[in-house]
């Protein structure tokens, strides 16, 4: 008899599921062939396009404050230097992720039919 009870709370999970795909499926557009219909998920290129982007802002705020100092401005040289690192950081974090997709793209590319 106890058996039976996992098994029960099993296939009522299994069935909760399987009702909610169903619902999901009744409900979520079908896109045209050839075009894509966004679910709020962000594309690739969306993400990668924000990654550069922020390593950019990161390093203009670290030319920013090293420009600031070099002019007599501010005499925050620590600041300067902790935005100058996070820029780095980020720019060496920038080119691993390109490498990798580089590697994996002539893996991809040299794989034999």
């Amino acid at each position: 008899m106890l058996d039976k009870l996992p098994a029960i709370g099993v296939q009522g999970n299994m069935l909760a599921e399987m009702q909610r795909m169903q619902l999901q499926a009744q409900t979520s557009p079908i896109a045209p062939a050839g075009q894509t219909v966004s679910l709020g998920t962000p594309s690739f290129t969306d993400v990668l396009k924000g990654a550069v982007g922020n390593v950019d802002r990161q390093q203009q705020v670290a030319s920013q404050k090293q420009t600031a100092i070099d002019m007599g401005l501010s005499d925050d040289l620590s600041g300067a230097m902790i935005e100058s690192q996070k820029a780095s950081v980020a720019f060496s974090a920038l080119m691993q992720v390109r490498n990798k997709l580089q590697q994996g793209f002539d893996e991809v590319i040299n794989s034999p039919l």
